[in-house]
């Protein structure tokens, strides 16, 4: 007998044959994500190595954009309302590789998740999905109406009929793999930060 046959004879001799139900699961909100929501937001993003601003409207993303990212020439806004001076539609772009020298793009976001800083995207309006990935900054506009307390109820509101992609997003690029080390940037943006309007 190969060693291959022992540790599978092995295998099926342990396998169990009872069979054990599924868990239920309460989606119900504990008392911890009672409360402001918009907070809760602000402290998840921070936990996950970003930060959130909040602003009174897209009037203001501009002055947020100049503030935070003074030195970008290169900026592609694919949120509608938002102005910004020498920036680019996505549109303009006919291959995802043409975004390598982009500074800084600014993004919509469907809602935001409280629990974790996360925010779901789905696939630019006349863009590459890798407007998320490949610039070096990404600034991402979520209503303020739009934040969710848990991801099980972010789960609940997934939608794909209209766009074939979405991705939560939460902070920027990060790995700790090398010498248990916290590297940021190290394999997409070096910023991702999200402005609540």
């Amino acid at each position: 007998m190969t060693s291959k046959e022992t540790i599978l004879r092995n295998i099926a001799k342990n396998k169990s044959s009872k069979t054990v139900d599924l868990p239920s699961v309460s989606h119900a909100h504990n008392d911890h994500w009672l409360g402001n929501l918009q907070e809760k937001y602000l402290a998840g993003i921070a936990g996950a190595g970003s930060k959130g601003y909040v602003l009174n409207g897209l009037d203001d993303v501009p002055a947020l954009v100049a503030e935070l990212y003074d030195g970008a020439t290169n900026i592609v806004c694919t949120v509608d309302g938002v102005s910004i001076a020498n920036s680019v539609g996505s549109a303009d772009f006919t291959e995802p590789h043409h975004l390598k020298d982009i500074d800084l793009a600014i993004v919509h976001g469907e809602f935001a998740v409280a629990e974790n800083g996360a925010v779901w995207v789905t696939l630019p309006k006349d863009g590459h999905r890798a407007l998320y990935y490949l610039p070096q900054h990404v600034l991402i506009v979520v209503s303020k109406e739009q934040i969710v307390a848990t991801m099980h109820e972010a789960y609940q509101r997934l939608d794909f009929s209209k766009a074939g992609y979405g991705v939560f997003i939460a902070g920027p690029s990060k790995t700790a793999d090398i010498e248990q080390s916290l590297v940021i940037g190290a394999h997409g943006p070096m910023s991702t930060y999200v402005a609540l309007v």
